[in-house]
């Protein structure tokens, strides 16, 4: 019998989190091909850059919710109001694109709430849409993005989430939080096989008609 895999990082209560079903890495080489499916581990090994941008720790992201706002606020962009049906409870998030045209997707650990693989996102808290976005982003997938404009607005199981189209400027997805187990960069051509829950389709079809 193998021995057990943990999430290098505890849960938000300090437990230790057990992984059932590990996630794979794939060969380095990946990364630099637009036509292949890039898979990284907690603190796996990455290249030194993708696309030309460095693969570096972001190491003075904010540790309030006043920094996150106050990035929100320094990058601001312009989109409609968030109207949310009753009974949903606000959420926000990003859909990533990469130079190379693929899109940065998250495995939550465990396949959380059944999802296989999906964008990044998160309950507002008190937040802002932005800046809930930015932070969920990091926390879930180590990147650092700039948010690029408003994308679409979905229902989701209990959540009601606004998407933002961002790119990539920083950070290093074998940073992820505890609630990932594996930070994927898939190209949008393959992203129906990535993303099997119904929840993200409106996404992904909005993405096949913008690319």
């Amino acid at each position: 019998m193998s021995a057990p895999v943990f999430h290098p990082r505890p849960d938000d209560q300090g437990a230790p989190v057990r992984l059932k079903n590990p996630s794979s890495p794939t060969p380095l080489s990946a990364w630099s091909d637009p036509s292949a499916t890039a898979c990284v581990v907690p603190e796996g090994e990455m290249p030194a850059s993708v696309n030309g941008i460095a693969i570096r720790r972001w190491s003075d992201a904010p540790t309030s919710d006043e920094g996150w706002e106050a990035l929100a606020v320094s990058q601001s962009i312009v989109e409609p109001p968030f109207e949310v049906p009753k009974g949903y409870k606000k959420a926000a998030g990003a859909v990533i694109r990469e130079a190379d045209g693929r899109i940065w997707v998250v495995a939550p650990s465990n396949a959380f709430a059944g999802y296989q693989a999906t964008f990044p996102k998160g309950t507002m808290d008190g937040k802002s849409a932005q800046a809930t976005a930015l932070v969920e982003v990091f926390e879930e997938s180590g990147l650092q993005v700039r948010l690029i404009r408003h994308l679409i607005d979905v229902p989701r199981t209990q959540s009601y989430t606004r998407y933002y189209l961002a790119e990539r400027v920083g950070g290093n997805p074998a940073d992820m939080g505890w609630e990932t187990q594996a930070v994927m960069l898939v190209p949008s051509t393959q992203l129906t096989e990535a993303l099997t829950s119904p929840q993200d389709a409106p996404i992904v079809n909005l993405l096949a008609s913008i690319a």
